[in-house]
């Protein structure tokens, strides 16, 4: 071969190779797949045999009789006025110090659901694992002894815990929901089975990725729950168990992990709904009674876990996990009809955010732990001007991060549970972030569970155990 030819043959050579490499270079391999986004999985239908077979509050059992002195209440997530910040006046500790005063605790299903507390009586919806059946269980709130359990069998399969909402309360009802759309509302005191719901069953509701996460609320006597699938918001008799009101969902939008909030605009009570598709105020009275006032589409993620935190003057504020950041929506009253502004709107390295937990609101700002992709700041609990929502005010600093752990305010005092399990008090002021204790309490992990703080005890949990600490100063 001369040399001319092997010049060639090389050149050739060279230029498939070239190609091949740019082929190779640019080549999408996943381009063909779809993400995995939680909620567009196109799971199987549930099996309808599995949903005939449920029979919620089936089964009874009664420990001890029990009565109790303590007058303090926890009624429904984030506390009765939804703002999870207590109103009672028993002075707490500034410092736990290094012996906790653990009073009790008690092993669980694995999850993330949290109690509710009412006059002595503490109530959560757990998981057996073993007999594989949701548990409406009572305990007592000074000596943590098991008073009652109402469950049904039910199959759950283990994805980041199974039961994970918080029942509603009050002197006559208690009303749970749980992790596969099952609603159940028995008698708090005694644990007197009076109706159940199968949502799936009888609105075709899609149960959310990581089961649900919505808590049902009680106003007057009805329970409000909003199932997605046939109707978007219902309302419950919880004396009959009768659907007294229907939300028409002309959108097919879907449960969320999100809970419904309550507003009140220009004197008119509404209830304001985050599904996946939108967000939407219903009519909570009057003769438009569960027609849908306003929604918009303009934050709509696939994956919605905090709930709206409503301020007092028709803004709203909304934010959601993976990326999704947040949004500052302001709904106003034109005539007989409401509009919605979306005031802004960004990432979540660029202002309040948060991915699992609800931002609260205290003397007139906003806190919140950032979430995981929120840039240097991420896992930090942060203030935020509710006006201007991209304006962070102060940080708890980057050698204090707390992971998707839950806070609240109580004693005008921050109380942040680390998703470890450490928990942190902190002075509940907006000029900075002043440290005055923390301690590991939970040895476990997955710490998510909203806190509750009631008569000087605080109610935590981890992934597989709840605790009760004793705080009263004296």
């Amino acid at each position: 071969m001369n040399k001319k030819s092997s010049n060639i043959i090389i050149g050739l050579a060279s230029l498939v190779a070239i190609s091949i490499f740019v082929s190779w270079l640019v080549y999408d391999p996943v381009q063909d797949l779809s993400a995995s986004i939680p909620g567009l999985d196109n799971r199987p239908a549930l099996d309808k045999a599995s949903v005939d077979q449920v029979k919620i509050g089936e089964k009874f059992k009664s420990y001890i009789e029990h009565s109790s002195e303590l007058k303090g209440k926890w009624t429904q997530f984030r506390g009765a006025d939804f703002d999870n910040v207590s109103k009672e006046t028993v002075k707490l500790v500034d410092k736990i110090g290094p012996e906790p005063k653990i009073m009790w605790q008690h092993d669980l299903g694995e999850g993330h659901a949290a109690p509710v507390v009412y006059n002595g009586k503490v109530y959560i919806l757990d998981y057996d694992e073993v007999k594989k059946a949701d548990a409406l269980r009572c305990f007592s709130l000074e000596s943590g002894e098991e008073i009652w359990k109402r469950s049904y069998k039910v199959h759950v399969k283990r994805n980041h815990g199974m039961s994970r909402t918080v029942p509603a309360i009050n002197d006559k009802y208690l009303v749970s929901m749980g992790p596969r759309c099952h609603v159940m509302c028995v008698h708090p005191e005694s644990g007197d089975f009076l109706w159940g719901l199968d949502l799936v069953k009888d609105y075709n509701s899609e149960v959310p990725f990581w089961y649900t996460g919505q808590c049902p609320v009680i106003d007057n006597n009805v329970a409000i729950i909003a199932p997605g699938g046939k109707a978007l918001m219902i309302g419950v008799d919880c004396e009959t168990g009768k659907i007294l009101w229907e939300t028409p969902n002309p959108d097919g939008w879907k449960m969320s992990h999100s809970s419904i909030m309550p507003m009140v605009l220009d004197g008119n009570k509404m209830w304001v709904y985050a599904a996946v598709g939108g967000i939407c105020g219903v009519s909570a009275e009057g003769d438009d009674l569960g027609q849908i006032l306003w929604k918009t589409k303009d934050f709509s993620p696939s994956v919605v876990a905090p709930s709206p935190l409503i301020f007092d003057n028709g803004k709203m504020f909304m934010t959601a996990g993976y990326g999704a950041g947040a949004a500052l929506f302001q709904v106003k009253k034109k005539g007989q009809s409401y509009q919605v502004e979306t005031l802004q709107k960004y990432k979540p390295k660029d202002g309040m955010a948060s991915e699992q937990q609800t931002p609260l609101i205290y003397k007139g700002k906003m806190f919140t732990i950032l979430p995981k992709d929120a840039g240097a700041k991420r896992n930090q609990f942060v203030c935020s001007d509710p006006n201007d929502c991209t304006k962070i005010l102060w940080t708890s600093g980057k050698t204090d991060r707390f992971g998707l752990g839950p806070y609240l305010v109580a004693d005008d005092k921050f109380f942040i549970l680390k998703d470890n399990g450490e928990l942190t008090i902190a002075r509940a002021t907006t000029e900075k972030f002043e440290l005055l204790d923390k301690v590991k309490i939970l040895d476990g992990h997955d710490a998510w569970g909203p806190l509750v703080i009631t008569d000087g005890r605080l109610l935590m949990r981890d992934s597989k155990h709840m605790l009760c600490i004793d705080l009263r100063a004296n």
